[in-house]
């Protein structure tokens, strides 16, 4: 883990500009702009001045540089094919059981590549042989119930007598076993950049006014309508079809009716952004487990306030992120580069080491979601308009493409262990009784099951039944790992659970721990950070204050420094796995971690208090 990511998290607000060439060293994926060359993202975009966003698109098809793809890999959801032009019926089924291989490595989403050779020679097809082709991939589609939709069209050639095309196609078809493909994006930014408005805009289909109208339906209390701040933690939902088209509330659907008519599925997480919120916002980012970030950033500000803070915390979980830019009509397009610029800066410092894509047009946002899902180093960044609507397509683009980071493999894998269910937010609904929202970490949930939570303040698990299951507000019978809901409990005692909780199989026997071990990076620490310090712990769904008990080879540590450090919650035990990320915070104090071993308590050994431990 860099330590420099501690850069980030300082309060200077001063900027280093010497970058290395990162762009430049970027391994290639299996986007159009790679070759054997490895034209790095940054050097595909040489010459295009930063004003072309506002410059009228040109009628040519744009023109690929003759370089090659990577070799066709046997695994994942990309597949090449050079031309599917009338093949045998013995044929024309092999191919249909190949697309379901490739949708069912891509979680119900693949990418074909028309006019691409298996070793990744971009070769071409004849307009009249492209159109056979897709109308044969269309058929493929049509036999095993999938929809497909042309990404691009791309010329590899203009030198030849007979213009030669390749063209890309998203083939999308939801798993049998699910209602929808759902990915989780967390919205981070300093106050007052406009990420709540931004959410209105692309949920509810109208855009803002300039005087925050559309943000107000995503508000929960009267103190947020009033301040226009958001203080809690709020969600979101936009829809596609399988044909990569919006669903959302502008026909006046309700959401049951978005989840029935969506293939895929984004929510939004709506993370406060003032400082006073901070630990809202961290415990958002660790316990609800989003697949990528959104740092929005206000044009006319430009990098200010927690948006450094935001961005550390963001990496820091590895959590992969992309930046979006907002309130372009305020500024003039000089003020607008500006802060591109600025973001640019800081994403090359070698605390980052990113490569940051300027997404202009169309093409750029299909290559930008295909790269930012395959390589982490990769940040597409945005300039869009919440009042005018600027470039608010183009981030449309984009998450309809953008793929799940884990494979079909790895959630087999997830849903094969034991059922353990993380709680994160407690109700009590009328005529429905105690409701617990959270994600399922691991396992199946049914409607019925029998399960344990905990642990109380004594170390104990309780019995209890599912009642009832729904997700996005729309019911449903069996939860899968990975995916959020909301679980309905009876009549079951709201005041026996809490915010940290588990709820496993019984055949678990879930370990619990007071004390415990993690490795350490201090990001940032005023002076040193030594034995008694207490510090407010993170580590996924669980948020508890905990004392250092012990330093392990050192006495004391300063910004920058590791080590591994003991410590002990100081109000109840928590369930903990080692290889959990950790991170803590206390004032300007921050840090992070990875738990390294736990000493566990039975739970038939009665819990010892803080004073029994002292004394």
């Amino acid at each position: 883990m860099d330590s420099r990511v501690s850069e980030l998290f300082g309060s200077g607000s001063g900027q280093k500009s010497g970058c290395q060439g990162v762009g430049s060293n970027v391994s290639s994926g299996n986007g159009f702009v790679m070759g054997s060359k490895k034209y790095s993202l940054k050097n595909a975009k040489k010459g295009k001045s930063r004003s072309s966003r506002n410059s009228k698109p040109s009628n040519n098809p744009p023109y690929l540089p003759p370089a090659n793809l990577p070799p066709e890999a046997e695994e994942g959801n990309i597949e090449y094919k050079l031309k599917l032009i009338d093949p045998t019926q013995y044929r024309f089924e092999h191919l249909a059981t190949q697309m379901k291989w490739r949708l069912q490595e891509g979680r119900g989403e693949a990418v074909y590549q028309i006019g691409v050779d298996d070793n990744g020679m971009l070769v071409g097809l004849s307009e009249e042989d492209l159109r056979s082709s897709l109308k044969t991939l269309g058929r493929m589609a049509e036999k095993v119930g999938a929809d497909i939709t042309i990404l691009r069209e791309r010329e590899v050639d203009h030198d030849a007598d007979i213009p030669r095309k390749i063209a890309e196609v998203l083939i999308r078809k939801v798993p049998d076993d699910q209602q929808f493909l759902d990915l989780r994006v967390a919205v981070l930014g300093n106050v007052d950049s406009g990420k709540s408005t931004l959410l209105g805009v692309l949920t509810q289909g109208e855009l803002d006014n300039g005087r925050g109208r559309a943000r107000l339906n995503l508000f929960r209390h009267l103190h947020e309508i009033q301040t226009g701040r958001t203080s809690s933690i709020s969600f979101e939902i936009l829809g596609f079809n399988s044909k990569g088209e919006v669903v959302n509330y502008s026909e006046s659907r309700t959401a049951e009716e978005i989840c029935e008519s969506a293939s895929k599925m984004i929510t939004f997480i709506d993370l406060a952004g003032h400082h006073k919120y901070l630990k809202t916002t961290i415990f958002g980012l660790t316990s609800y487990c989003p697949d990528f970030a959104m740092l929005v950033v206000s044009a006319n500000t430009g990098i200010a306030g927690t948006t450094r803070e935001h961005l550390g915390l963001a990496m820091a979980l590895k959590v992969p992120i992309f930046i979006v830019v907002s309130k372009v009509d305020l500024c003039k397009r000089d003020t607008v580069e500006r802060t591109v610029r600025q973001l640019e800066r800081i994403l090359k410092q070698p605390g980052c080491n990113k490569v940051p894509l300027v997404v202009s047009t169309a093409d750029d946002a299909v290559t930008a979601a295909q790269q930012f899902a395959q390589s982490p180093s990769i940040t597409p960044i945005f300039t869009v308009s919440s009042v005018s609507g600027e470039s608010l397509d183009l981030l449309k683009v984009f998450f309809n493409i953008i793929p799940p980071l884990s494979n079909s493999k790895e959630q087999e894998e997830l849903m094969q262990q034991l059922t353990e269910f993380q709680v994160d937010e407690i109700y009590t609904v009328p005529d429905v009784g105690t409701v617990v929202g959270g994600t399922l970490y691991s396992g199946i949930c049914h409607e019925g099951e029998q399960l344990v939570v905990g642990p109380t303040d004594s170390g104990q698990f309780l019995k209890l039944t599912v009642c009832s299951i729904q997700r996005n507000r729309s019911a449903c019978r069996v939860l899968r790992a990975g995916q959020a809901a909301t679980l309905a409990l009876d009549t079951f005692d709201r005041s026996l659970l809490r915010k940290g909780m588990v709820m496993v199989s019984p055949e678990m026997n879930p370990t619990i721990c007071w004390l415990f071990e993690a490795e350490i990076v201090l990001l940032f620490h005023a002076k040193t950070f030594h034995k008694g310090f207490q510090v407010t712990v993170h580590v996924g769904n669980i948020r508890q204050t905990a004392t250092v008990k012990a330093v392990h080879g050192k006495e004391e540590l300063r910004t920058g420094e590791k080590a591994v450090v003991c410590f002990k919650f100081i109000k109840h035990p928590e369930y903990l796995k080692v290889g959990a990320k950790l991170l803590f915070r206390e004032g300007a104090t921050k840090g992070i971690g990875q738990v390294t071993k736990l000493q566990p308590v039975s739970q038939s050994q009665p819990s010892h208090s803080e004073e029994e431990d002292e004394a």
